[in-house]
């Protein structure tokens, strides 16, 4: 769906292309996801606070099949490199499930995902506003999001152990909530 317009300096991108995920890629995504945050290796890892798995292919199922939401991947060499959700949710899109694969982290990759699912929304669903939400003790990824022009919104709530996104190590576990406007 997306190629990227220019090169990046870590990484040549030419050869990744985001595509929009069908049902059968559920398993695979959750797998992807689960080895980003829960695994033992990669800077996105949340292993050491977070236990248990991060989702698993029924709620991937299910967002598949919600209307105005979008689930994009990019395959590699057979693999799933990075995946990533947006959905539109009143004025803004939504961005969750933000995966790369560890072998494939600090390349480039996420950056690019990252923008060619804003650019898709900006192109698609008419919004000018992007939410997502990150553990508020990880402020190496909140780091990375601010980079890329996201701003904290001082919106902090307790970890949604509702979510099934797996049990707290640490106690005080939140997330924090961040938008960017363009």
């Amino acid at each position: 769906m997306f190629k990227p317009e220019a090169a990046h300096k870590s990484m040549d991108l030419s050869q990744f292309c985001l595509e929009e995920a069908c049902y059968g890629q559920s398993q695979a995504i959750a797998n992807l996801v689960n080895t980003t945050y829960r695994g033992a290796v990669g800077w996105t890892t949340e292993a050491h606070i977070v236990q248990s798995d991060r989702t698993n292919r029924q709620q991937i199922e299910a967002i598949l099949s919600k209307p105005d939401t979008h689930f994009f991947v990019v395959n590699h060499l057979q693999t799933l490199a990075a995946c990533i959700y947006v959905a539109k949710e009143k004025e803004h899109a939504y961005i969750g499930f933000f995966s790369v694969h560890p072998s494939l982290q600090g390349k480039g990759l996420g950056k690019y995902v990252l923008e060619q699912a804003e650019t898709f929304a900006l192109e698609n669903m008419e919004v000018h506003k992007f939410v997502m939400f990150v553990i508020s003790q990880r402020p190496e990824l909140i780091a990375f999001y601010e980079r890329r022009g996201y701003l904290r919104t001082g919106r902090i709530e307790a970890y949604p152990l509702h979510l099934g996104m797996g049990i707290p190590k640490v106690p005080g576990l939140t997330i924090e909530y961040l938008e960017k406007i363009t």
